[in-house]
């Protein structure tokens, strides 16, 4: 992972509260912390935190913003917790502290992993056309297998209600869209609009994990077709699969390059999106047919994330460098998304 140096405490990060209590509640932290970034976060906070023998990441909400239900770190911990023996590659889940006194907000605590993020295209040069199809490969067996979870052995009963998943998310992406819109765009209405009148009943039940992309997951840097973690749960759910096929999908368009940065999933050597689609009902036995609504609705969702980005780049509370080109990108993922309703015209 990429890191940025803070020699004291990083924003949103007081070392030494958290260092007191490191040292109550995380069984083998031998001494006082230091911190980086982690870049690449474009909701909640991420830091590499030492204490010069192990390693750990703390997550936390960002400094600022108007989307609260969309940061929720007690969510992916409890996920991540519930899917640690699954065969789903997850960190080992270690602590999460409910106490916003101690750092200003709640966090959590996970393991650190080793490998390689392929975050930017920068990242994937080089890389041979087989590595990317390697790759791909093992992206799509993971979401398969954040599928297959029997979810109710796993204690996740209560994550979500499957039933009306795909109209709640509708409604959903809508109401965060009044809470950080920075300016009018009927195009976004003329979307919302279309899912809502074409939308169709849920194609089955699963965990879903909401933001599922090669930057959202740690590879071996040996083989980049075993990932040795699936990272940022935040938006997890139990749901239709589909969608998060569809969320998988769209970030492979380079309609997301200037929200992500010329991100390494619009790498022209990827596997494009309908390999990707055929790959996955290969392995799932999943029937794709209705795919277009649900790539529609991954575009609509995004692009509401881009204008939050947007946001609170514009509050300044964003950390970290790459958020200037989030504004560009919304109109460009409605479009996008209108196209798969065939609504562009």
């Amino acid at each position: 992972m990429t890191t940025s140096a803070d020699t004291t405490s990083p924003p949103g990060l007081e070392l030494a509260a958290l260092s007191r209590w490191f040292d109550v509640q995380v069984p083998g932290c031998q001494g006082p912390l230091t911190a980086t970034v982690l870049h690449g976060g474009r909701s909640n906070l991420t830091y590499r935190v030492t204490d010069g023998h192990t390693s750990w990441v703390v997550r936390r909400p960002p400094l600022g913003g108007l989307t609260p239900s969309a940061h929720d770190v007690g969510r992916e911990f409890r996920v991540m917790s519930a899917l640690r023996d699954s065969g789903v590659a997850v960190p080992e889940a270690l602590a999460h502290c409910t106490d916003e006194e101690v750092i200003g907000a709640p966090f959590t605590v996970v393991s650190y992993v080793e490998g390689r993020v392929l975050r930017s295209r920068t990242d994937t040069a080089g890389l041979t056309p087989y590595e990317l199809r390697r790759c791909a490969d093992g992206l799509v067996e993971q979401l398969v297998r954040v599928h297959a979870v029997p979810y109710p052995e796993a204690g996740l009963t209560g994550l979500g209600r499957p039933q009306g998943y795909l109209r709640r998310q509708i409604d959903r992406w809508r109401a965060q869209w009044d809470l950080v819109a920075t300016r009018p765009l009927p195009e976004l209405l003329r979307l919302h609009r279309a899912l809502e009148e074409v939308v169709p009943s849920e194609s089955g039940a699963s965990v879903v994990h909401g933001d599922f992309r090669v930057d959202n997951t740690i590879l071996d840097p040996d083989d980049l077709g075993r990932v040795r973690a699936v990272v940022d749960w935040e938006l997890s759910t139990l749901g239709d699969p589909l969608a998060d096929l569809g969320t998988f999908l769209a970030y492979r368009d380079p309609a997301v390059d200037a929200l992500l940065d010329s991100p390494a999933a619009t790498d022209p050597g990827f596997p494009g999106q309908p390999e990707l689609a055929e790959q996955y009902a290969l392995l799932s036995g999943r029937d794709i047919t209705l795919l277009p609504f649900y790539q529609a609705l991954a575009y609509f969702k995004i692009a509401v994330i881009a204008e939050g980005v947007h946001a609170r780049h514009l509050q300044g509370v964003t950390v970290g460098e790459g958020f200037a080109g989030a504004c560009s990108s919304v109109p460009e993922l409605v479009w996008a998304g209108l196209a798969f309703l065939g609504r562009r015209g």
